[in-house]
């Protein structure tokens, strides 16, 4: 006769609460998948040194190692503050940083004298600029983690981050050419020749908790329909104020700062955001319509008058025939053409390319410089991993319970791959050249502070969204609120 089986211990004889040992195991993978992805920064560094230097300089593991120590401090905030965010967030952002670190030092090693190259310091020139602004950007990360306890918290000053966001959208457009222009578009503030910030990086986030909060509180009125159309329920006309605004604004943004980039970023996040909080397909034709509408109008207003529209059509006649002046205006893009071209499926390998014959390679340009070196198949694995990121990003806005966390989640994880779609789209000719940044890969503190301070709202939401919370009757349940706040008042959906 056999002995009884012993029952396993339940979180009730243990003392644990339910959901700890949960918390414990998706902390380990994050950190095990972080591990992973220094080592395989590492080996990328020692790869671009072998072909660039034929040898593997006994410092070749030091960016790696720095970039490490600066992420596991990030995991260390998140273990304790943010037990049940998504495991996976922190590693894949990582490994897209750390890739951005080396190759911006391998386009430093391209730059130095071949004789120096074995000693060139690894905190110097680009490369090293994008470290310490990688250590800044994840302070800034950790300390919103530590601010912010509660996503909801945030929709109190709402109103607050609209008008800095459109403060911050607008300032490049009133300052002088001389302090704001850079290559045609005008997204910076400059101080001097050495330092320069885009505004617009943190605008994005400041405005998408605006549209947020009041998309919750307007959505009933939002979704009411007037009359419908081919199967679709088109909104009343009473109710296109907030979309004709915001596409205005984004006018605006194409005519006066220059770029088609940012206008659509933020119009396409407005009105996502809206497609969220709404359901309704009618607002993304609309805003299809209206943001084509625009940009053709800009087009033809660029030919018939110029001013402020020739930037605009300069850029729209070089996307649809680059080659018609490759030595002048369409050099750019056909340069990053040609580097596509040259990498094929599988590229020259890393170092073994030649991205210093591209113009503005460590910022625009980085993708087509990279694609020349690891080819079609690393390109490849670079998008899934951003789509891995907005996924994760969609996945927490499914899971949260509240509205608010939802719209903030769905529009920050979108707007990310927007703005991938806007640069890779722009490289490969499908869109108009833009002068928006590849998010963690481009050389530059305000996009790099403004992405890793997304991550960090995402990284919040979700652990808001899978966080167990003991009810009445002892059991646990996701926090974000009760099931009734998905369709009950936008002030309990909002409130802390």
């Amino acid at each position: 006769m056999t002995a009884a089986a012993t029952p396993a211990a339940s979180p009730a004889t243990t003392g644990e609460q339910p959901g700890v040992r949960l918390a414990r195991s998706r902390r380990n993978a994050e950190l095990s998948l972080l591990l992973l992805a220094m080592v395989l920064v590492a080996a990328y560094g020692a790869t671009v040194e072998a072909t660039m230097l034929d040898t593997v300089t006994p410092d070749f593991w030091i960016p790696a190692a720095a970039l490490g120590a600066v992420f596991l401090g990030l995991h260390l905030v998140i273990r304790f503050l943010a037990p049940f965010a998504d495991p996976a967030l922190l590693p894949a952002v990582a490994l897209l940083n750390g890739l951005g670190v080396g190759f911006l030092r391998r386009l430093d090693l391209s730059d130095a004298v071949p004789a120096e190259r074995e000693g060139l310091a690894v905190f110097a020139g680009t490369g090293g600029r994008q470290l310490a602004w990688t250590l800044v950007s994840v302070i800034l990360a950790a300390g919103l983690l530590v601010i912010l306890r509660d996503h909801r918290s945030v929709s109190r000053y709402a109103y607050t981050l609209g008008l800095a966001g459109i403060v911050l959208v607008m300032i490049p457009a009133v300052l002088p050419s001389r302090f704001s222009e850079i290559n045609g578009a005008k997204l910076w503030i400059k101080f001097g020749d050495t330092f320069s910030i885009q505004p617009g990086e943190f605008a994005k986030l400041a405005l998408l908790v605006f549209f947020a909060y009041y998309l919750v509180r307007k959505r009933e009125v939002l979704s009411l329909a007037s009359r419908r159309f081919l199967g679709i329920d088109f909104p009343r006309g009473r109710d296109l104020g907030p979309v004709v605004v915001v596409w205005l604004i984004s006018l605006l943004v194409l005519v006066f700062e220059k770029d088609l980039g940012t206008s659509l970023l933020y119009f396409g996040m407005f009105v996502v955001t809206l497609y969220i909080a709404t359901e309704r397909v009618s607002w993304l034709i609309i805003g299809l319509v209206l943001f084509f509408g625009g940009a053709y109008l800009a087009y033809i207003l660029g030919d018939l008058v110029g001013g402020p529209f020739a930037n605009f059509y300069l850029r729209a006649e070089i996307w649809l025939d680059p080659f018609a002046d490759p030595h002048n205006d369409g050099y750019q893009l056909v340069q990053g053409l040609l580097a596509l071209g040259t990498g094929g499926l599988f590229g020259a390998g890393p170092g073994g390319g030649q991205p210093g014959l591209l113009p503005e390679v460590q910022n625009d340009f980085i993708f087509a410089g990279l694609g020349e070196e690891i080819g079609l198949f690393g390109l490849s694995a670079l998008l899934v991993i951003y789509l891995l990121i907005v996924e994760r990003g969609l996945r927490a806005a499914l899971a949260v319970r509240d509205s608010f966390g939802k719209l903030v989640a769905g529009g920050l994880a979108f707007t990310l791959g927007l703005q991938v779609f806007v640069i890779v789209g722009g490289i490969s000719k499908l869109i108009p050249l833009t002068g928006q940044t590849t998010p963690f890969l481009s050389a530059g503190g305000s996009s790099l502070m403004a992405n890793w301070l997304l991550i960090a709202v995402l990284l919040r939401v979700s652990d808001g969204a899978h966080r167990p919370v003991t009810g009445g009757g002892g059991t646990a349940r996701p926090s974000g609120g009760p099931p009734e706040q998905l369709h009950g008042a936008p002030t309990e959906v909002i409130r802390p």
